[in-house]
């Protein structure tokens, strides 16, 4: 016969794997601070606004 396995214990590690996962994603995502928030915005408005500017307006011809 084989051991006896404890299941509880592989779906507690699972569920603490998981969480931890979550853990490292919020941190990422939340964890920065407003200098660096305000950065990327500005980042990201700046590029949008590149964009924006090379953009080619086409008028329709009838």
């Amino acid at each position: 016969m084989g051991n006896v396995i404890n299941l509880n214990r592989f779906r507690k590690r699972a569920e603490r794997e998981t969480s931890a996962k979550q853990a490292d994603a919020n941190r990422a995502k939340f964890g920065r601070t407003k200098a660096e928030r305000s950065a990327e915005q500005t980042r990201a408005d700046q590029a949008k606004e590149h964009l924006d500017q090379h953009q080619i307006d086409r008028e329709e011809q009838p």
